[in-house]
């Protein structure tokens, strides 16, 4: 069994898109109506589904609500791939934690994606 997808609710889907392409390199797989639905992808398959919020799933989104509920992760093939992301995310105005630190046994930091989606972006060393 694999994870297939994850769908986000966000108030500007051509905006939080725009964002993980650039700065994650995923891929636009599909967009729906006008700014209505985009279908992300990264190189394994997994899809990032971002959408409106829909009523009978709760009406809120994260930025309606003023709080992250949850947060997703980005695991980077070495260390300095971490620091060469932030660079880039600094450059953009991201809303950042901090710099790369060590944390629980790894090389990471956080920020926050557009629909106030919180990014943890990181390294750790192989088993």
């Amino acid at each position: 069994m694999r994870l297939n997808h994850l769908d986000f609710h966000v108030p500007d889907i051509a905006e939080t898109a725009d964002f993980f392409i650039r700065h994650f390199g995923l891929t636009l797989k599909d967009m729906r109506g006008n700014n209505g639905l985009a279908i992300l992808e990264d190189d394994t398959g997994l899809e990032i589904v971002l959408s409106h919020a829909i009523a009978k799933f709760g009406i809120a989104d994260q930025v309606e609500l003023q709080r992250q509920t949850y947060h997703i992760g980005f695991i980077l093939p070495d260390r300095g791939d971490v620091d060469r992301v932030h660079v880039g995310l600094v450059a953009a105005g991201v809303q950042l934690s901090g710099p790369p630190a060590a944390m629980r046994g790894g090389w990471l930091f956080y920020c926050t994606a557009p629909g106030n989606i919180l990014v943890e972006v990181g390294w750790r060393p192989a088993r």
